[in-house]
Order: C-alpha cells, then structure tokens, then sequence
C-alpha cells in the first residue's frame, strides 16, 4: 500500500516560512518514497477562515513546487463526521457537556494550578458528573456547551481495548528511524473534544480525517508532539488506526519565538514579492 502524506494548514492567514519548512518535508519525504501528498483545509473555525486566504495557500505551494492531489478535503464540508464520531464516544460515556465560560474557568482555579502543554489551566471539572435532569434543563434553556472528555474513564476504556498499545505511538526521526514513543493524554486532563460552536476540535477533526484519507504519515511541527498524546487516545476509542509520526524542528525568529500567522510574521507572498525563489526558501528554513 502505498505512503500517504499530508500538508493541513488553516486558512485564518498568510503562510509564512514554517508552513513552508512544513510542506516541503512532507512533500519531499512523499516523493522519497514514492508515496502520495494530499493538501487538507483545516477550517473548521469558520468565523476566522476565508476563501481568499485558501487561493492565497494554493497559490504559496504551487510557487514553492509542490503538487498535490486533487480534490482537496475541507474539514467544513464533513461537521457531520464529526458529529457521528462524538456521539459514537458520548454513547460510550466518555463525553460530557461542559457549560462553563472561560471566565467561570478561571475563578474556580486554585493558586499553582497545573496547566496542559498548550499553557492553559487544566479544567478544574466544573461540570464533570453533573446530573442528567441539570444537564437536560440547562439544554432546554438553550445553553451553549462544549463536550469534554472524561480523561480517567477515557483512560481505562482505551487500557481495557489496546492494552499498552494505547499510550504509545510510532515517531520517525529526520533520519527515517522509527522508534515507540509513550504517550501521556492524562497531561491534557478533560479537553475540548466539541467546541461550543462548531462540532468538532482540532483533536477530533484531525484524527477522523486522517483515518479517512488513509494518512500513513503525519509530518508536523514539534508544537504538535503533545497533542499527538490525545490523538492517540482518540485514535484507540474510535477504532482508529494510527499514522507515523514525524515532528519536525521548528523554525524561530532572533528572540526564539515560534513564527505565527497570528503574530503576522513574514509571510511567503511578502517575500516572493520581495524577489525570493522557491530555492531561497528551501535555504532560509534549512533544507
């Protein structure tokens, strides 16, 4: 069966050079192999993506070379596969409606409260094992909710489906060597599977379709090794199978920040406009 490999940008702004750094080692590890490259719109934040700025991503990667398979999978057109995988984990009661604002979050918190790997306070379970007829009226009254994962009963029922094999994952390091890795979900505590107004999370969206386009390689930067701790889990309870996993290095600016769309870095179009060649681009990511 052959390889499969895939580029998922979100179209909420302009690449820049760590998309790029992104797109040519999933790209050039496809063709190393002979494998496929598929291109996936991340939008299902669809107050935030527009479609000039998914012309814009085509536009970026056919000037830096790279090709891809046709059509291209937008995560907003398939909210209803998300639907049907959450509901398929609520049946098994691992999801729970949480109806707390953020706000409401961070009054309950204690001082020296742990926090996730993105930096956020775990949720302190504000909601967790609220009773059906309170959960039933707050839904009559219309509340808005997120669902979150019950992480300890989540745990168990994945130990009790794959044993060890649920906690860990395949990596492949820039030399091509595959090693196990554990993972840790629990560090995640009870995350946002569905969010409040759309019906999927980056987490659930993200493993569905890889198991839907058949990814066989997911190529991503060392920002996502920890998520990659949740999607394994989610991977075991849905009956998922699991990809290989390669994070690579990220790029910087000169005070060691993470380049980001939202902090407006140089963006690809900025710098083909300033004169800059496709193989410009490989140099300045290091390639």
């Amino acid at each position: 069966m052959s390889e499969v490999f895939r580029f998922a940008p979100s179209p909420n702004g302009r690449l820049h050079l760590g998309h790029a750094l992104s797109a040519f080692t999933g790209f050039d590890m496809a063709r190393r192999v002979g494998g496929r490259f598929l291109v996936r719109i991340e939008d299902i934040d669809t107050t935030r993506s527009r479609g000039d700025l998914i012309a814009a991503i085509f536009e970026d990667l056919r000037w830096l070379g790279i090709t891809w398979e046709v059509p291209v999978l937008r995560q907003s057109e398939h909210f209803d596969d998300y639907r049907a995988a959450a509901t398929r984990l609520r049946d098994m009661g691992l999801l729970y409606p949480c109806f707390a604002t953020r706000s409401q979050i961070e009054a309950a918190l204690q001082p020296g409260h742990a926090s996730d790997p993105d930096g956020a306070p775990l949720y302190p379970g504000l909601h967790r094992g609220l009773d059906a007829r309170a959960v039933a009226d707050r839904l009559q009254w219309g509340e808005r909710y997120a669902l979150r994962i019950d992480m300890a009963r989540a745990l168990a029922a994945a130990r009790n489906m794959a044993g060890n094999a649920a906690f860990t994952f395949q990596a492949l390091d820039a030399a091509g060597r595959q090693t196990a890795v554990v993972a840790n979900p629990a560090r995640w505590g009870d995350a946002v599977i569905v969010r409040k107004e759309v019906p999927a999370s980056y987490h659930l969206a993200c493993v569905v379709d890889d198991a839907r386009q058949g990814i066989t390689h997911v190529t991503r930067g060392r920002d996502l090794l920890a998520a990659t701790d949740l999607h394994r889990l989610l991977q075991v309870l849905l009956g998922l199978p699991a990809p290989l996993y390669h994070h690579h290095r990220l790029l910087t600016d000169q005070q060691g920040r993470k380049l980001a769309k939202s902090a407006d870095d140089t963006s690809l179009a900025s710098l083909r406009a300033g004169g800059a060649t496709p193989v410009d681009i490989r140099h300045l990511v290091g390639l």
